[in-house]
């Protein structure tokens, strides 16, 4: 029983309680919920797995961006990659320029490629985990 607004009694120490004679003290497990978080957009889902207009534009929107990141990163891998081959036509002084004996074409093309694969990839594997993150918030919300 809880005291009234009045009253400055003081409630006993849960842990020193002695249950009555013959009886055991029950645990209460205590869950306090956020309602707004268990309820799901339900129009949106049921669009999407009826494929509906909607539904379909949806996912729709979700490849365009998809494929204009992967469009993006393959312009940016041609351009950086591509211009070296012509550099080296338009100048050729700079193709037989060496350094500690390497020639600097070799190590343009042998060796810049990778550690560029693995940032591109990199950033294309984060962009696309961001459009696959807004798509699934705009769906919920």
């Amino acid at each position: 029983m809880i005291p009234p607004d009045d009253s400055r009694a003081e409630l006993p120490d849960p842990d020193t309680l002695e249950p009555p004679p013959g009886r055991r003290l029950r645990r209460v497990k205590v869950v306090l919920a956020d309602r707004r978080a268990a309820r799901k957009p339900l129009r949106e889902l049921a669009e999407l797995g009826e494929q509906t207009s909607v539904g379909e534009a949806l996912v729709r929107n979700l490849i365009r961006a998809q494929l204009r990141t992967t469009l993006r990163l393959t312009l940016l891998v041609a351009v950086l990659l591509g211009v070296l081959p012509l550099l080296f036509w338009l100048f050729p002084g700079f193709a037989t320029l060496s350094i500690a004996g390497i020639r600097i074409s070799w190590v343009l093309l042998g060796v810049l490629p990778f550690p560029l694969f693995i940032a591109i990839g990199y950033a294309y594997n984060t962009q696309a985990q961001r459009n696959d993150r807004d798509f699934i918030d705009m769906v919920e919300k």
